[in-house]
């Protein structure tokens, strides 16, 4: 049964290496892939352009292709966004056996038990943990127990399984932050090559960065 992946994010701007990553997940797992804008982060400052704004400009970002789609179901919820919160929703409508991976980069992932209902989310959904090649890093003793049992050595195993496995994802280290697209905005330059081309073919769509 072909996965369900879910990249959650501010996307604030979004920028090419949100969809390289999404992309190359999709690949390796054969799975259609959401991008979740989320409103009010919990672990982050608020978004500086609104929900709509951000919305806008993922859509822009994902035209001509149908492998990534545009999830904002998190934005129709009150209050901070929680993870499992949204894992659970999925997990309602897709029904108990569709593989469902949660993608997360490799620091976020690390700092899981930070997280609302932390090891809940392993009932619910895989995770895919998104590695650059040489950047192994250090998880937290609790974390490191946790997932001992879990790990996956190949895709197949997320395919083949609802939930509960763990497998490290390699992806094209590109090193894009939507602070530095922010911060070109705001000094009049352009993030040409930086972010999708249909972003910058519509100047209102980046015009809450701009100063």
């Amino acid at each position: 049964m072909r996965p369900l992946a879910l990249l959650g994010g501010t996307f604030d701007p979004i920028h090419n290496a949100h969809l390289r990553v999404a992309w190359e997940a999709a690949e390796c797992l054969d799975a259609e892939v959401r991008l979740v804008p989320a409103p009010v982060p919990p672990h982050r400052a608020q978004p500086v352009a609104s929900a709509e704004q951000r919305v806008a400009l993922v859509r822009a970002a994902l035209t001509g292709q149908e492998r990534l789609v545009l999830d904002t179901r998190e934005l129709r919820r009150a209050g901070p966004s929680y993870t499992v919160d949204t894992l659970a929703e999925l997990r309602a409508e897709i029904g108990p056996q569709r593989p469902l991976v949660l993608l997360v980069g490799a620091d976020a992932f690390a700092g899981l038990p930070s997280w609302h209902r932390w090891t809940e989310l392993f009932s619910h959904a895989h995770i895919g943990v998104l590695t650059r090649p040489g950047h192994g890093g250090t998880l937290p003793t609790e974390l490191r127990t946790r997932i001992a049992s879990r790990r996956a050595n190949h895709a197949d195993a997320l395919r083949t399984t609802p939930a509960g496995r763990v497998l490290a994802i390699t992806v094209t280290p590109l090193e894009i932050s939507a602070t530095q697209v922010r911060s070109l905005l705001a000094a009049g330059r352009e993030p040409r090559y930086l972010v999708p081309d249909a972003l910058l073919a519509e100047p209102a769509l980046l015009a809450p960065y701009r100063a």
